[in-house]
Formats: structure tokens, C-alpha cells, sequence
């Protein structure tokens, strides 16, 4: 059983489908007994501009972004939800992982070579995309780039497992029956979740 969940949700603005999609699926997980703490990208605040990489420059992290790293650090689960903005996530949403899943915190370079250990073994994670691409379009045209980085060389790399990769689209011309759909979908994920 997955007792800790942490819920990321990775839109700029709070009030959107990716909070509803989170909504459902946290619902899902209390029910069937798990912690879940979440926490919201359009209530984050830190600085983007004084970022430039990983040196010994790196400026400190703010109390935001350090609550972000101390609920992945508790969760044993963990659920990304974020719309599908110019092939990847929007760049506030990027900047989190930028900053927050950085050098020591989620992977670590070895001295020498290009091998590093992953920090973040032995946890699991879900990811559901929003997006107006459809996902067999974007899986055809584009070979699912958003689904491919977020297990691959986000979660992947530092030693996550996936569970689930979901992309739901299209939004822009999706009914309220596929919506209510995607909504009953992602309530089932949270409920396997945490069992």
C-alpha cells in the first residue's frame, strides 16, 4: 500500500483542468488510505531569473521550493499533473525541476565519467498531461515528447519508477462526457495508487 502521496500540480493558474484532474485523483488515494500533500505551481513563489545552472553560484533555495523537495522526499508516491504548452511543460513548472531537482537532491554526478548515482530510488510516480494535441497525433507526429522526458530524464534518471504516463487530449474540442472521462480516469489512478 502507498501510505504518502505527494500531488504536484504543474499549471500556472489554479483554478484549470489540471486541478480538477489532481482533485479527482487525491480523492481516489484519501479514499482508499493514503496521506496525500499537495501542492500548487500557481502558489509557488520563487525567483526564475537568477538561475543560471548548477555551480557554485547556485542561489539558495526559497521556502517554496524547499517544501517541494521535503514532500517528494516524504512521499513514497508521487503524482505530476501539467498541461502540454510548446512540446514540454510551462516554464514556471520547468523552473521547479530546474531548481528543485537539482545536483545532490535528486541525482548525483560521479567525480569522473558520466555515470551518477539516482537519490530518489524506491519511489514511484504517475504523470498526467493535459494537452489540445491529440495524443495519437502527438505520438505519430511527434513521438510523445512531453510523456517521453518525464519518465525518461525526469523521473527516470533519478531513480523513480514509473507507473503511469497519461496524456489527455484533445482539450480544446474535448465534450464534457470525455472530460467527466478523463476525471473518472484519473480518481481511479489515485485509488490504484494507493493500494
Amino acid at each position: 500500500m502507498t501510505n504518502r502521496i505527494f500531488i504536484w500540480v504543474g499549471h500556472p493558474r489554479l483554478e484549470s483542468l489540471c486541478a480538477g484532474i489532481a482533485d479527482a485523483y487525491q480523492a481516489g488515494a484519501e479514499r482508499n488510505g493514503s496521506q496525500v500533500r499537495r501542492m500548487n505551481l500557481s502558489e509557488m513563489a520563487f525567483e526564475m531569473d537568477s538561475f543560471s545552472g548548477y555551480d557554485e553560484t547556485t542561489p539558495a533555495l526559497e521556502p517554496d521550493l524547499k517544501a517541494w523537495q521535503d514532500n517528494v522526499a516524504w512521499a513514497d508516491h508521487l503524482l505530476f499533473v501539467h498541461p502540454y504548452w510548446w512540446g514540454g511543460m510551462p516554464t514556471k513548472a520547468k523552473a521547479v525541476l530546474d531548481r528543485a531537482l537539482a545536483p545532490g537532491f535528486g541525482f548525483k554526478y560521479h567525480s569522473r565519467g558520466v555515470k551518477w548515482d539516482k537519490l530518489l530510488t524506491g519511489k514511484s510516480a504517475d504523470a498526467i498531461i493535459t494537452s489540445d494535441t491529440p495524443p495519437l497525433i502527438d505520438t505519430l507526429l511527434y513521438r510523445k515528447p512531453a510523456r517521453r522526458v518525464m519518465k525518461n530524464q525526469v523521473l527516470g534518471f533519478c531513480g523513480i519508477k514509473t507507473h503511469n504516463i497519461v496524456q489527455f487530449g484533445s482539450v480544446k474540442t474535448a465534450s464534457d462526457r470525455k472530460i467527466s472521462g478523463w476525471i473518472g480516469k484519473a480518481e481511479r489512478m489515485g485509488a490504484s495508487a494507493a493500494a
